[in-house]
């Protein structure tokens, strides 16, 4: 276990949890010809958090002022998002974020671990800890579910192979009104005003300014494979350690109501669903995602 009194700033404000984002990371762990940006905050037991596609770990931001007193936050940024360092013959696909993940793991070197996923970072996460010793319970926020793709999702996939589409999509992501449209991003939140200030900031202007960022996003969406989804039921059932899924209720790319259907796959898990929040339910309404994971994620399983 890490350490409480070695972990930097053990509680953070809004304003500053911001800031750890626009700093340089405390170390970057290399992994699969590229390096994982990684920052440490907090005190207590270890969570590590995977962002999903196309954000990085500073989706997770809002969430620190509610946790960082009770559990230590171990946040990256995969390869191709954020501060991690790639380049065009680093490997970016789902496959090698699965194993981006087992590798930081293994390099943190801790005894137990409890892990939040969001979106495919919910995906990845479940494919890289199933079966791991040292997991000790999971939350999950609006992710993939074994039922299959919704046709919302299948419909923005389909749009991966159009001819000049990163150019597309970050010609989009850089103008305020279009990216509110529905089909671009707009119904990611129930409260679209959200996709400017600081979500445009850390995600959304990466996209649309940088053409390293942009090309990265588009290989690792082109290389999301419905086989990734197809295994959640099994490795669902393989998961034995407590399991909280915490939905935005307005998400229609991942339906609530699946999500409730999906409780009956794991071993151990309760949802709490969380009102007028769509796919960024953390960044919506963070206090209330935050006190519905907590319990599992600060819990010590018994020896």
């Amino acid at each position: 276990m890490t350490d409480p009194g070695s972990s930097p700033h053990p509680a953070v404000n809004r304003a500053e949890a911001a800031d750890l984002f626009r700093r340089a990371p405390e170390r970057w762990i290399g992994v699969n010809d590229s390096e994982v940006a990684y920052r440490r905050v907090g005190q207590g037991p270890d969570v590590l958090f995977v962002h999903g596609w196309p954000a990085s770990g500073a989706t997770f931001r809002l969430l620190l002022p509610h946790l960082a007193d009770q559990v230590t936050c171990h946040l990256i940024d995969l390869p191709g998002a954020g501060d991690s360092r790639f380049d065009e013959q680093s490997p970016l696909s789902v496959e090698h974020h699965i194993d981006s993940v087992k590798t930081v793991v293994g390099a943190l070197g801790l005894d137990e671990l409890a892990v939040v996923g969001h979106n495919s970072g919910g995906m990845i996460a479940r494919h890289a800890l199933v079966g791991d010793h040292r997991l000790r319970a999971m939350a999950l926020i609006n992710t993939e579910q074994p039922q299959g793709l919704g046709w919302r999702f299948k419909a923005f996939l389909a749009a991966r192979n159009v001819p000049r589409f990163g150019q597309l999509l970050g010609w989009a992501a850089g103008r305020p009104v279009l990216r509110r449209n529905p089909f671009i991003l707009g119904d990611a939140f129930h409260d679209a005003s959200l996709l400017d200030g600081e979500f445009d900031e850390f995600f959304l202007q990466p996209l649309y300014r940088s053409p390293k960022h942009q090309k990265a996003a588009v290989r690792i969406l082109r290389s999301f494979k419905q086989e990734h989804v197809e295994q959640l039921g099994a490795i669902h059932q393989r998961i034995h350690v407590p399991v909280r899924l915490v939905w935005g209720e307005e998400d229609p790319s991942f339906p609530v109501a699946r999500a409730k259907e999906m409780v009956d796959t794991f071993p151990d898990a309760a949802i709490t669903t969380v009102a007028n929040a769509g796919l960024f339910a953390h960044e919506e309404r963070p206090a209330e995602v935050a006190a519905a994971m907590l319990p599992v994620l600060s819990h010590h399983p018994a020896s």
